[in-house]
C-alpha cells in the first residue's frame, strides 16, 4: 500500500524532528519533566535519541515493526508525565491547559499510527483476504 509507506516516512521524520527538538530546545523539554521523575536532564536527552532513533528504524521497512513496537513503548513512558501537565496545568502557564488536556487522546492517534507498523502485509486486513470462503475439509 503506498499511502501506508508515505505515511510511514511522514511519521518517521516527524520522530526524528521531535527527537532533534531535545537538543536544541532542551531547556523547554527540561522545564516540562514532572518533578516526580529523576535526571532530568539525562532523560531529556536519552528520550530524544530514543525518538531519533525509533524515527529513523522506521523509515526501513524491514525495522519497521522493532520502531513501531519502540514508539509505542516510549509513547506509553512519558503518558504518566502527560496527565501529570494536564492535571497541573498552573504548573505550565506558558502552555494552553486546553492543549495539554487535548495532547491525552492525541497520544491514542499516534499509539494506533505506530501500531500500523507492527502489522506486516500477512497480518493486515485486506480486502481480498476478507472475501476467501473457508470451505471445511
Amino acid at each position: 500500500m503506498r499511502a501506508k509507506q508515505v505515511l510511514r516516512y511522514i511519521y518517521g521524520a516527524f520522530w526524528i524532528a521531535a527527537g532533534a527538538n531535545h537538543f536544541f530546545n532542551t531547556p523547554f523539554y527540561m522545564s516540562i519533566m514532572p518533578p516526580y521523575v529523576p535526571w532530568h536532564l539525562a532523560l531529556v536527552y536519552v528520550s530524544g535519541l530514543a525518538e531519533i532513533g525509533l524515527g529513523v528504524l522506521l523509515l526501513f521497512q524491514r525495522w519497521s515493526v522493532l520502531a513501531g513496537w519502540g514508539l509505542i513503548a516510549l509513547l506509553i513512558a512519558v503518558f504518566p508525565a502527560n496527565i501529570h501537565m494536564a492535571v497541573h496545568s498552573n504548573l505550565y502557564p506558558w502552555i494552553s491547559p486546553l492543549s495539554l488536556w487535548l495532547r491525552l487522546p492525541l497520544q491514542g492517534v499516534l499509539i494506533a499510527w505506530a501500531y500500523w507498523y507492527t502489522r506486516t502485509k500477512a497480518q493486515g486486513f485486506s480486502e481480498r483476504s476478507s472475501k476467501r470462503k473457508i470451505i471445511p475439509t
